[in-house]
């Protein structure tokens, strides 16, 4: 009988430690999480993810420079007291109810000093091995009607097997990502044989794409921790896992429900605004009408 203390998932590490290159000029002064998706910064997309999973505790994992991303979730009384005494009672009333999204969440985090790969990212968090721990990229958004951490986490619960995100791409944007090599297990669940990293169209083994989104166990971070920098300095998350694999442990792969929007360069991140802009209740009307007039 699996053991449901070991199996929740309470924990999850943010990684949010990279230059933003892809976003220059913009992220020279901003870091790319803090870039506005509608009206609310990227990265606040992947924790109210993480609290609808629910998840109690978040680390992230932050270089210098952005430790500026925390100031977000925490309360910021200097401002309050200026709405208050200039009698901003609707801008007062919208802060708070911000505030109080987060107030039940425990907020951590380790320093990247420098960018060295997402499994370097990873072990920079302390103690984070040793319980099975949510991890997910901010610069991927998955809307779905149930969050994809929790979609992920359900498979967890009755394999207690480290668990990745997966979603299907059109066969000419293969390259473009790490791709699986897997045996199908059930609707929508796979054993993941091997992972091929920006395959050329020839070399890829099937559609299915890694999404920013994983179940890790303590396995995990112990292949981390034995796997080689690669020729740029770097520890690849997606290296420790082949190996895993390699080595005969099981590594399952979840195609996850709901709509991937992508934000991880300009074009992607300016689509996904425009997608969640036209859709929001506010203002998806009002810039409806306005696209019409440009006609």
């Amino acid at each position: 009988m699996v053991n449901s203390n070991t199996t929740e998932i309470k924990k999850a590490i943010i990684l949010a430690a990279g230059l933003g290159t892809r976003f220059l000029p913009l992220t020279k002064a901003l870091p790319k999480e803090l870039l506005p998706l509608t009206d609310q910064p990227l990265i606040s997309y992947a924790v109210r993810e993480a609290k609808a999973s629910g998840i109690s505790s978040i680390v992230f994992v932050l270089s210098d420079r952005n430790k500026v991303i925390l100031d977000f979730f925490r309360k910021d009384l200097k401002l309050e007291k200026i709405l208050r005494k200039r009698d901003k009672k609707g801008l007062l009333k919208e802060l708070k109810r911000i505030n109080g999204e987060f107030t039940e969440l425990s907020f951590s985090c380790s320093q990247q000093p420098e960018p060295r790969g997402d499994g370097d990212a990873l072990l920079r968090v302390k103690r984070g091995a040793r319980e099975p721990t949510a991890v997910l990229f901010p610069d991927d958004i998955i809307e779905a009607k149930t969050p994809a951490i929790l979609q992920l986490a359900k498979i967890f619960k009755t394999s207690e097997k480290p668990v990745v995100g997966l979603k299907k791409v059109s066969r000419e944007k293969l390259p473009l990502y790490g791709v699986v090599e897997v045996e199908k297990i059930a609707h929508g669940l796979y054993k993941i044989k091997d992972i091929i990293e920006k395959p050329s169209l020839e070399e890829a083994p099937s559609d299915l794409a890694i999404v920013g989104r994983y179940i890790l166990n303590s396995t995990t971070f112990d292949y981390l921790r034995k796997i080689r920098p690669n020729e740029n300095g770097e520890l690849i998350l997606a290296e420790a896992l082949k190996k895993m694999i390699k080595d005969g442990k099981i590594v399952y792969g979840c195609e996850l429900e709901g709509e991937w929007l992508e934000c991880g360069n300009k074009v992607g991140w300016l689509k996904s605004n425009f997608y969640l802009c036209l859709k929001h209740p506010e203002f998806g009307p009002i810039l409806r009408e306005f696209l019409k007039k440009l006609k």
